[in-house]
């Protein structure tokens, strides 16, 4: 049985308004992050999904796929890395806490 592609576009907007949601609404630095992931997912999600709709026999969307993942693990990394960095200044995780960091 194939699922239909709406079912993927369905899925990759509800990702992409869980993650702005929790983007908007968390003020945890590993929380935002996590939200940023799941945007990316959602996009993702999207690449896979269109690719299938408009191109079945080519595989052009795929490897956009495994580039923007890639894209994000390095983006992930470096993210946790700030934070890290943040948390032993400040001992907090917080995104008030970075305030201090202003001129």
């Amino acid at each position: 049985m194939i699922i239909p592609v709406e079912c993927y576009f369905v899925l990759s907007a509800l990702l992409f308004f869980i993650g702005v949601f929790g983007f908007v609404t968390r003020r945890n630095l590993i929380a935002m992050l996590i939200s940023i992931e799941l945007v990316l997912n959602a996009v993702d999600i999207n690449f896979a999904a269109f690719n299938r709709l408009l191109y079945p026999g080519s595989m052009e969307g795929m490897f956009m796929t495994l580039f923007s993942i890639g894209v994000s693990a390095a983006e992930s990394a470096v993210a946790i890395a700030i934070i890290i960095n943040v948390y032993r200044n400040f001992r907090s995780d917080s995104v008030d806490s970075i305030k201090n960091m202003k001129w």
